[in-house]
Formats: C-alpha cells, structure tokens, sequence
C-alpha cells in the first residue's frame, strides 16, 4: 500500500470509534440548524477550505433536495477579515464576527490540524462567551483548541494532510446526519 493511504487508513481506524460523537454532533446541529440556528465554522489555510466545503454542503446540498441551511464560513468575508486584522490583529479575525454573527444556541465548529492557531481559539473562546456550542476538528489531542471547546473529534496523525483527509471524512458523515435528521 501507499504510504499516504497507509497513514490515512491508519487513522481512519483510529478514529473509528468515535463515529458516535460524529452521530450526536449532526443530530444537534440537525436540531439548531432545523430549527432556525445558524452554524459558523473557522480554519486557517487547508482547514478553511475545509470550513468552507461544509458550509457550502449545507447552504447548497449533500445529496438530497432539500431548504438550504444557514452555515457561514468565517473565512471567506475578505474585506471583514483583512479589517479586523488590520484594526484588531490578526488573532481577533473571527472571534470578532463571532461576536458578531453567532448567537445564543448556535454552533461554531473550530478545523486547526495543530489546535494550536491561535485564532480558531480566540474565535471558540468568544464563541463559548456568547453561548454557542463550540466544536474542534484537529491533530492529536491535547491541544488548545480542544481544550477551549465543549467537545473535539481529535485525529492521532502528525500529518498535516491525513488530518485534513480525515476531517473532509467526518464533514461528509455530519451531513448526512444532517440531511437523514431533516428529511
């Protein structure tokens, strides 16, 4: 076998036990979302991709027709972004639009593949003030990041892409909770 697809199958097989956190996280975002609640997601480089491939899933659709979703990806408001670093730092570049976007009952999911940017902290440490529910996708655990919020699906890889693989894995399987939730 490939070493990539050695590594990925490696913690496929990890985190394999953790599919029913994976259940539980979609089944209330399924909840908040169905019910008029907002997700915001965050991440830096790859892990914003990542962010904002879920939110798409979500605004568009998974697999099935349905009313679309409210997901926002923190990330993709540039003009929002370079301000509040500009003004602000680039530390507080989502933990401001948390403040401003999240509400009370909303979820922010967090993607660092280290949990250690700086950032996705600040934005899930703003996020648990404002009474959001705050998840983490990262790299091995312990780490800040999982630390900081409610709950962490944490994949035991110290590569930086079997990590995000893994993480693209779990943003599939969340909505298709979702979408089985809310058919």
């Amino acid at each position: 076998m490939h070493p990539h697809l050695s590594r990925l199958s490696t913690a496929l097989s990890a985190v394999n036990g953790e599919i029913p956190k994976i259940h539980a996280w979609g089944s209330k975002l399924a909840a908040v979302l169905s019910g008029g609640g907002r997700l915001l997601v965050c991440g830096n480089g790859g892990s914003a991709a990542e962010a904002q491939h879920l939110t798409a899933e979500l605004v568009g659709r998974y697999r099935d027709d349905r009313r679309p979703y409210a997901a926002i990806p923190l990330h993709a408001d540039t003009s929002s972004v370079s301000a509040i670093a500009n003004d602000y730092g680039a530390e507080e570049a989502y933990a401001r639009q948390v403040r401003a976007h999240g509400r009370f009952g909303d979820v922010l999911v967090c993607l660092s593949t280290s949990g250690a940017s700086r950032n996705v902290v600040a934005a899930a440490e703003a996020a648990r003030e404002c009474g959001l529910t705050t998840w983490a996708l990262t790299g091995p655990a312990p780490n800040p990041l999982a630390e900081t919020c409610d709950e962490a699906f944490a994949v035991p890889s110290d590569d930086t892409a079997t990590v995000q693989e893994v993480h693209l894995a779990v943003i599939h399987m969340l909505c298709e909770v979702i979408e089985e939730e809310c058919s």
